[in-house]
């Protein structure tokens, strides 16, 4: 297997990281501060915030079962998957290998870093064969993208394929649990220490109800965490950030259960209704909060809807997902008005 340092770019090993007033300080507790050249009033904003969400991360250590050392937070999920390519990939050299179709933000990273974006396309029960992935890759291929469950399919990958791969490629694997919450599935958060190349991403977005507050998380070995905080924006999460995750955190754990619950009982009620609508064509299984419904015509149904002011996704121009739109689950008033407009549709 290749060492961490073998798949870290040369230049990102050399590189000296920048280092804020609130790194350089160590010692007793402090009451006045004068070395960041802050405005001393409009307290508590003018400070700076914690450039590494001490405090969170050890809240959500304990949530999670992992040591504080194994997380990375950043803006969104998809601040880590960029830092995988600006470390360890040299651009218009390495390639990465990815499910296809899936989440669309690993290619754009790819593209935006200059990295070789190779696809592995889904079989017709979109799930994957970890020969396939390997088949695909070579000696420049420095990390594979796995979601699971998958978007925009919904499912989850088969747990044997994934860890197949985790023991057969020699850099370093993401699986993107953004979903995971909704699904009966565990987590890969507890295999990080027999896998130290697993790079496991999730999220506040979806079943913590807090997608305006743009907070991702990467789970992954300590040496792969340390090089995440090293080439990071020094304040990457921002003080309101931190301070909504920490009160979402202190929340019993039973209202994030609850909105969970509450979904899964109205993803299987708007399910079954979509597959009596003669628009419909049929739903395919999800282990997510969203499914895929393949419909008779999905660009006209598509835009009638948003005619009538609701919106959906339109996946018909994705592979693998001809004539489909993606249904979020909503409340159940959102989820009456869209199926009484289906209704309503030839």
């Amino acid at each position: 297997m290749r060492t961490l340092d073998e798949l870290t770019r040369p230049n990102i090993l050399r590189l000296k990281p920048y280092s804020s007033a609130r790194d350089e300080y160590k010692g007793k507790q402090a009451s006045v501060f004068l070395d960041a050249n802050e405005n001393p009033y409009n307290h508590p904003y003018n400070r700076y915030p914690d450039p590494l969400q001490t405090e969170l991360k050890a809240r959500l250590a304990e949530v999670k079962g992992v040591s504080p050392e194994c997380i990375f937070l950043g803006n969104g999920s998809d601040e880590a998957i960029d830092l995988v390519y600006r470390a360890f990939c040299e651009p218009r050299v390495d390639n990465v290998v990815a499910i296809e179709p899936t989440y669309g933000m690993y290619e754009v990273c790819a593209d935006m870093n200059g990295v070789d974006y190779r696809k592995v396309r889904l079989d017709d029960a979109y799930d994957f064969r970890a020969d396939d992935m390997l088949r695909a890759a070579d000696g420049r291929t420095k990390a594979m993208f796995l979601c699971s469950p998958n978007n925009p399919t919904g499912n989850s990958l088969r747990r044997e394929e994934i860890e197949t791969l985790l023991r057969r490629f020699d850099g370093l694997v993401i699986v993107d649990e953004a979903y995971i919450d909704f699904s009966s599935r565990p987590s890969l958060l507890g295999e990080l220490a027999a896998y130290p190349r697993l790079i496991v991403l999730q999220t506040f977005s979806k079943a913590w109800g807090c997608a305006g507050i743009r907070l991702g998380m990467a789970f992954a070995a300590p040496d792969i965490i340390r090089i995440f905080n090293k080439i990071k924006y020094p304040y990457n999460v921002n003080l309101l950030t931190q301070r909504e995750a920490l009160d979402m955190l202190r929340r019993s754990a039973a209202d994030v259960e609850q909105w969970v619950s509450i979904l899964l009982a109205e993803r299987g009620r708007v399910m079954d209704a979509f597959r009596a609508l003669p628009c419909c064509r049929g739903v395919f299984p999800t282990d997510a909060n969203f499914f895929l419904a393949r419909m008779t015509d999905a660009d006209r149904i598509y835009a009638a809807l948003v005619g009538q002011g609701i919106i959906v996704r339109n996946r018909s121009h994705v592979a693998l997902c001809d004539g489909c739109l993606r249904i979020t689950i909503g409340t159940p008033e959102e989820n009456d008005a869209l199926l009484d407009a289906l209704r309503k549709m030839d």
